[in-house]
């Protein structure tokens, strides 16, 4: 998880020029769970909400089959991605704590329906200085020998 200031959340064509993996970190993660959802629509995946407790920061939506996740850093084991996210939060935040939620893929690009959720609030891939759903398929491509390989390893 990476965090960007205020001031680059707010301003479109800052927030756009960010490198992808900060772009996706911080803001779009959300929007490349979709592209993956929808890139490996068989394969059992579903989005989950890291949802901080009230007056924490930290939300965060990744990819899970249970198994395995996928986020902005790309493959990795459930268990060992959810140590980490707690370890590093923990670190920066004194009591962290969080919720995991699942999140039907259609709220992933709509402000309107994630807005029904209590703390959820998502911006549309068109709402983005460009929309941002061709660079999440662009940059999903990066992983897909990674991705396809850790699937292959659960099938067997």
């Amino acid at each position: 998880m990476i965090f960007i200031t205020d001031e680059v959340k707010n301003d479109p064509i800052e927030r756009w020029n960010l490198p992808d993996e900060v772009f996706f970190a911080a803001g779009a993660c959300h929007i490349l769970a979709y592209a993956f959802l929808q890139k490996y629509a068989d394969k059992n995946f579903k989005a989950i909400w890291i949802k901080p407790a009230k007056g924490y920061r930290g939300n965060h939506i990744f990819v899970t089959d249970g198994n395995t996740v996928f986020d902005f850093e790309g493959v990795s084991s459930y268990e060992t991605y959810i140590e980490q996210i707690e370890a590093k939060l923990t670190s920066i935040f004194y009591q962290w704590n969080y919720e995991l939620i699942e999140i039907d893929e259609h709220i992933l690009i709509s402000e309107q329906e994630s807005k029904k959720i209590e703390g959820l609030w998502l911006r549309q891939p068109d709402q983005f200085l460009h929309n941002a759903l061709p660079r999440a398929n662009t940059y999903l491509q990066m992983f897909s020998a990674e991705i396809e390989k850790s699937m292959f390893a659960h099938s067997s």
